[in-house]
């Protein structure tokens, strides 16, 4: 029987394509990734190569649990969190049922929901999952941990589960994180990308109840996890409490781009984390492409529905200025 897929996913992170397609360097404001990371410094040994990862990666979640108190057996890994996202949807929605999403928020929930077989939640129909971003892709806006729980309860009971995404909370208040809850029905997600800033080697964890972590390392492809990304999770992990730096760094940078978007206009949407969205008042186009002609990428979030603003990620100062530079110089 023919199936008909759901489209992918627009994503920013586009510089490399831009880069090989005009042999240009772009200044990539549409990856949100920590502009003051932890310097870690990975070093490959020479035989790091020479063997099959541990599969079990029994030393890896080690060292997690022992950052965040959960024992291995709670702890799921992947190649980047969008695979963990797809091997939950795979267990979760192997039966069908609706999924329940923030009107704006990151697409590839829905989407691994439908390639799944399952589909977006209607009507009165109680659904399989709720998903949330928190802080949310793309509005940067943080849900307080108390509001997470009162949310808990009232699935307490039902066949309802939360899946919550906090792969931008290091970068937010980690103080606001569920990753210690022991609560049935929740899983936590959480990313290295983001945080230490190595999209280019894709790795990411998860927190449940042991019986979810065995279905969702089950269905994870063998060895997923190459041994670089493993090795350089190891090291990171051994960095994390330096993630506070980043923190105060972020904020007195948000602040300033904050200031320079709302003088030229902009409604922006206020944000906790190392991006912002930012509402321009007409279709974005045009700005996009004046920026990309002055080698600077910005989101846009057409793809989110939202075909009048941009999301911008918070950088150092010196990208910044020319940001603001360079969108002043576009809309004069």
């Amino acid at each position: 029987m023919k199936r008909d897929l759901p489209p992918r996913v627009e994503h920013g992170g586009l510089a490399k394509r831009c880069r090989e397609r005009t042999g240009r360097t772009f200044i990539d404001f549409s990856a949100s990734l920590n502009p003051f990371p932890p310097c870690i410094g990975t070093v490959a040994p020479p035989d790091l190569f020479d063997h099959y990862p541990d599969d079990s990666y029994t030393a890896l979640k080690e060292k997690i649990g022992s950052l965040f108190g959960r024992k291995p057996d709670e702890i799921a890994v992947g190649n980047g969190s969008i695979e963990i996202i797809r091997t939950y949807c795979q267990w979760m929605f192997r039966n069908g049922g609706g999924a329940l999403t923030d009107p704006l928020t990151f697409g590839e929930y829905l989407l691994s929901v439908e390639l799944a077989g399952g589909h977006r939640s209607g009507g009165t129909e109680d659904p399989v999952v709720h998903f949330i971003c928190n802080p949310n892709n793309p509005t940067g806006q943080l849900r307080k941990r108390d509001d997470i729980l009162a949310l808990l309860d009232t699935y307490s009971g039902t066949e309802t589960s939360l899946f919550l995404d906090e792969a931008f909370i290091e970068l937010a208040d980690p103080d606001q994180s569920l990753s210690g809850n022991r609560v049935p029905g929740l899983l936590v997600l959480r990313s290295l990308t983001k945080s230490f800033s190595v999209p280019g080697l894709r790795f990411g964890y998860a927190f449940g109840e042991p019986d979810l972590i065995t279905a969702l390392e089950t269905l994870r492809p063998p060895w997923s996890v190459n041994a670089l990304a493993e090795q350089y999770a190891l090291d990171a992990f051994t960095h994390y409490g330096e993630l506070a730096e980043s923190r105060v760094k972020i904020k007195t940078e948000r602040d300033f781009l904050i200031a320079g978007l709302g003088g030229l206009g902009f409604q922006v949407v206020p944000s906790s984390t190392n991006f912002i969205l930012v509402h321009t008042g007409k279709p974005v186009a045009p700005l996009c492409r004046c920026l990309l002609d002055r080698d600077i990428l910005v989101r846009d979030c057409t793809s989110f529905g939202l075909p009048h603003s941009i999301r911008i990620a918070v950088r150092n100062r010196a990208d910044n200025k020319f940001l603001l530079e360079a969108i002043s110089g576009c809309l004069h």
